[in-house]
């Protein structure tokens, strides 16, 4: 059996002798925010790595705020000096970026796996909370769901202009689920779905959505949870490339036109045993509902998680298929945790509160708490939406109440560790109040 450093020397080299041609490769990981930072090697630096050379970034890179700034959080940042942090790369993720005008290669890095993890790190804290559901014989199968917008790549005034119809020109200010947007805009989409799966992503059912250059695309079933948000992570990247380079401007932004619904970020989980059966369906579905009750109390908790800034919270309520309260229900689209029609093999929870732009390695890891409290807690849960369509828990939608409402949680903070909630709220709040400290043009015509 092969050792890590061997594999991934020989995935480097082959990557080499695929691609002669490039000379550079992009190491990047997922910060708080959802962005990528990380370094561009020369190739021949990455064989040096990958057969066991140090890799060191700054720790506190993982805390940059949605514009990429600093802010002091606790000691960090300011008071401890900057110190770096070791990383590995990610074994499978060395990819050919075929959207830039240079070849060039890129690579997922991580600190999780390394000797001392950075706890705030957002892989880290999922790959925590998998390993501990491993040690309790509890396996996740996952597979998101991502909307996202089209739009045309120059800006009106800053604002988004709609995708222009390749095929007359027209603005696609049609909101509609036409499977002819499809075939109109087939150049970009199947360029997207190409490049992804030259990433390695398991991309399957491409949909037209109701607003209007809005797309919904669907992922795998995956038994890696890592791999699954990993696939998240980079399909925002790479769509977002290939989008620029068709003369579009792809967005996963949460709420970008008030009169057209949002974009989320749906997840399937189902749980299973070492032996292949299905956790949530034993004992007459017990173990859904009680996942389900697990799920619905922690969701207040972890609104930061679910809707990671002021755009996020728009989205909440008032358009189609957005909750207003934390609900669920069966086929019922309205609620925040669905459970869609399956046999008892396939039976899983659809949760679907999420914005588009949130951290997938956060959002699987605050949703997968929910379930392994409830699990644990084993309490019954609210009627579902199908019994009652009044039923559900108000969770906030300000986010410096939703901050302490998740800083406060003993649960929460037991489940997705102290440090990294701690971190994460004071990003959040410090964000929340950077993006306040703006007058805007309304402001002036209201009260000046």
């Amino acid at each position: 059996m092969k050792s890590p450093s061997a594999t991934l020397l020989a995935e480097v080299r082959t990557f080499r002798q695929n691609h002669p041609d490039v000379r550079y490769v992009d190491l990047i990981a997922l910060d708080i925010p959802g962005h990528f930072y990380g370094k561009r090697y020369p190739v021949e630096m990455l064989e040096k790595v990958a057969a066991g050379s140090p890799l060191k970034l700054p720790q506190n890179a993982v805390l940059l705020g949605a514009q990429g700034g600093l802010f002091k959080i606790g000691d960090y940042c300011f008071n401890d000096g900057d110190p770096d942090a070791n990383r590995r790369l990610v074994p499978g993720t060395l990819k050919p970026v075929s959207w830039e005008s240079q070849p060039l290669g890129q690579m997922l890095i991580t600190s999780d796996g390394t000797a001392a993890p950075i706890e705030f790190e957002p892989r880290e804290v999922l790959a925590k909370v998998l390993e501990r559901l491993q040690h309790k014989g509890i396996h996740p199968v996952v597979a998101f769901e991502l909307e996202f917008y089209l739009f045309d790549k120059k800006l009106d005034n800053g604002l988004p202009q709609f995708a222009r119809d390749p095929l007359s020109d027209d603005a696609d200010d049609q909101p509609n689920l036409h499977i002819e947007r499809l075939s109109r805009f087939s150049e970009v989409l199947d360029d997207m779905a190409q490049t992804a799966k030259q990433q390695g992503i398991d991309i399957t059912v491409i949909t037209a959505e109701i607003g209007p250059g809005q797309f919904e695309i669907n992922f795998g079933h995956c038994d890696d949870g890592l791999r699954a948000a990993d696939w998240a992570a980079l399909f925002c990247r790479s769509t977002r490339g290939v989008a620029l380079k068709h003369g579009y401007r792809a967005s996963f932004m949460a709420k970008p036109y008030l009169q057209f619904p949002g974009s989320g970020m749906h997840v399937h989980v189902s749980l299973y045993d070492a032996a292949g059966n299905n956790l949530l369906a034993a004992h007459q579905q017990q173990p859904l509902r009680h996942a389900v009750a697990g799920c619905l109390e922690l969701l207040p908790h972890c609104m930061p998680i679910f809707a990671p800034n002021h755009n996020a919270l728009r989205r909440l309520g008032g358009t189609v298929n957005a909750a207003t309260r934390a609900s669920w229900g069966f086929e019922d689209r309205d609620a925040c945790v669905r459970i869609p029609e399956s046999d008892p093999r396939n039976l899983r929870i659809e949760h679907r509160l999420a914005s588009a732009d949130a951290n997938p390695y956060l959002v699987l890891a605050a949703i997968l708490a929910g379930l392994e409290h409830g699990l644990e807690a084993k309490r019954e849960p609210i009627a579902p939406l199908n019994e009652d369509r009044n039923s559900g828990n108000d969770f906030p939608v300000e986010m410096l109440d939703a901050v302490r409402a998740m800083q406060q949680q003993p649960v929460v903070r037991d489940k997705l560790g102290a440090e990294f909630v701690d971190v994460y709220c004071e990003n959040k709040r410090q964000d929340h109040l950077a993006f306040q400290q703006e007058i805007h043009a309304r402001e002036y015509r209201w009260f000046l």
